[in-house]
C-alpha cells in the first residue's frame, strides 16, 4: 500500500508541475508597434486603433506631440489579425478655415509580431492604413471606408 501512495503522490506532483507551467507557455502573446505622426498641414489628429474588433490604442497628436509610437499586444493563437484605423484630422485649409476630416479604413495584419508599422494617410484624407516599409506583405489594406468607426463623443 505505501508504494501505491508514493505513485499517486508522484503523479500528483507531475500533474501540478505541468499545470503550473501551462499558463506560462500560453501567456506570452506577441506584440508589435505602430507609429503615427502629424503631417505639416495638420493642426491636430486623434487616431484610434482597433485589433480584432477591440480598441487597443488611442493616439493624440498636436504641435507639442507630433509623433507617437505605441506597443500593441496580439491575442494568443492567431497569426492574422483584422485592424481598423479611425481618425479625426483637423487642418487649416489654404483659405484659412479650420476643417476636421474623418478618416478610417480596415485591413489585415499577417503575423504582425515583431513588426513596426506606420499609420499613413493618403488621397486627400480619404485613406488611412498601416504599413511596414521593411515588410509590405505584413499589412494588407482594404481600400474604402470602414463600417466600424463613429466620431467619438467627448
Amino acid at each position: 500500500m505505501p508504494q501505491f501512495f508514493r505513485c499517486i503522490q508522484h503523479t500528483t506532483t507531475c500533474l501540478l508541475t505541468l499545470l503550473a507551467m501551462l499558463p506560462f507557455s500560453y501567456a506570452y502573446a506577441g506584440e508589435f508597434t505602430v507609429t503615427d505622426g502629424k503631417a505639416d498641414a495638420e493642426i491636430s489628429e486623434v487616431s484610434r486603433i482597433y485589433l480584432d474588433g477591440k480598441l487597443v490604442s488611442v493616439i493624440r497628436l498636436d504641435d507639442k506631440n507630433q509623433e507617437k509610437t505605441v506597443k500593441i499586444t496580439t491575442p494568443m493563437g492567431r497569426l492574422d489579425h483584422t485592424y481598423t484605423l479611425c481618425g479625426e484630422i483637423t487642418i487649416r485649409s489654404p483659405e484659412g478655415r479650420v476643417e476636421t476630416h474623418e478618416v478610417d479604413s480596415d485591413g489585415t495584419l499577417h503575423n504582425p509580431d515583431g513588426h513596426h508599422f506606420y499609420a499613413l494617410g493618403s488621397d486627400n484624407f480619404t485613406e488611412f492604413f498601416l504599413t511596414d516599409p521593411n515588410a509590405p506583405e505584413a499589412a494588407e489594406h482594404h481600400p474604402g471606408r470602414s463600417g466600424v468607426c463613429a466620431a467619438p463623443i467627448s
